[in-house]
């Protein structure tokens, strides 16, 4: 017999608002245990020296983590002028200095060079795996600096904020997955004729979730195993907004949860598939309720991911 999990189903998410020095996954533990719940994930790395949006999926909800992963993000961050850091931020120990300070016009001129898909490559220190291990994990290892490859990355928008003083300047970014902002300043910052990195960074927001919904771990954490508590929990279906949802009878989803394809047979969901490309992802929904993801396979709909609700 397996081991049974600890703790209650809880399915859902929350949004939290993670403070400095707080890792991602220190956040996850905490909102699990404040809830009670068996299962918890996150949605995306957040370093400990970031603050912002943290969506903490729970129970079913981790079904549902690789769709909003994929999710556009929004960042605020300040570079500083004229000092690069081996980290790119301002935790990394000054490897390079320099005199040269943009004004606002240098800084807006470049800006629109860093829109669209463009190449970037990763700070030194960061999760991408090199051979296996991470390269953060490489660099403190003392001895050897990892060689990281440029990679493409999308960037919908980029603004100057505000420039802050001579040595600083505030900028507002939506982006794609993998987008390092550390790298975004460090880079911005060459463009300029200078060096830099990042002083401070907030993640705005992640897919369908804002800073507005979200709330302090303090204030969660605080509220203890209480309605209250279970008050700021949003829907699985919550991260399902963009992705097209076809309507199941309960016999088609009783197929899909037995892993087997559904005919795409009502006219409204015929309706819905006519101008997708065969590998489409859809979500299958019965009385409101998200069952499964599926793959748009012709006029048929294979179940991908199966949610026990």
């Amino acid at each position: 017999m397996g081991r049974r999990r600890k703790g209650d189903p809880v399915d859902g998410w929350v949004v939290i608002d993670k403070p400095l020095g707080v890792s991602a996954a220190g956040a996850v533990n905490i909102v699990r245990r404040t809830l009670n719940a068996a299962k918890a994930g996150h949605a995306g790395t957040l370093d400990p020296l970031a603050t912002g949006v943290l969506p903490i999926a729970l129970g079913e909800a981790t079904k549902t983590v690789t769709y909003l992963v994929e999710a556009t993000k929004g960042y605020r961050f300040t570079a500083r002028w004229g000092r690069a850091t081996a980290t790119d931020d301002a935790e990394g120990e000054v490897v390079e200095d320099s005199d040269a300070r943009p004004d606002q016009a240098a800084i807006e001129a470049v800006l629109p060079s860093f829109i669209g898909t463009i190449e970037q490559v990763p700070p030194a220190f960061s999760a991408v795996k090199i051979g296996g291990r991470r390269a953060y994990a490489i660099a403190r290892g003392g001895g050897e600096t990892p060689v990281l490859d440029a990679r493409p990355v999308r960037i919908d928008a980029i603004a100057l904020a505000r420039v802050v003083d001579r040595d600083r300047a505030e900028f507002l970014v939506s982006c794609g997955k993998g987008t390092y902002m550390r790298a975004l300043a460090r880079d911005i910052a060459r463009a300029l004729g200078t060096v830099g990195h990042v002083v401070e960074l907030r993640r705005t927001r992640v897919g369908p979730f804002t800073e507005d919904q979200a709330i302090s771990l303090a204030d969660f954490a605080a509220l203890g195993h209480s309605a209250a508590a279970s008050g700021h929990l949003l829907p699985v279906e919550t991260v399902l907004d963009d992705i097209p949802a076809l309507a199941m009878t309960e016999s088609e989803a009783d197929r899909l949860r037995r892993g087997q394809p559904v005919p795409v047979i009502r006219t409204v969901n015929r309706e819905r598939i006519r101008d997708l490309a065969d590998g489409t992802i859809l979500c299958a929904v019965q009385d409101g309720k998200l069952i499964a993801y599926t793959r748009l396979d012709g006029a048929m709909v294979h179940p991908v991911r199966v949610l026990n609700r």
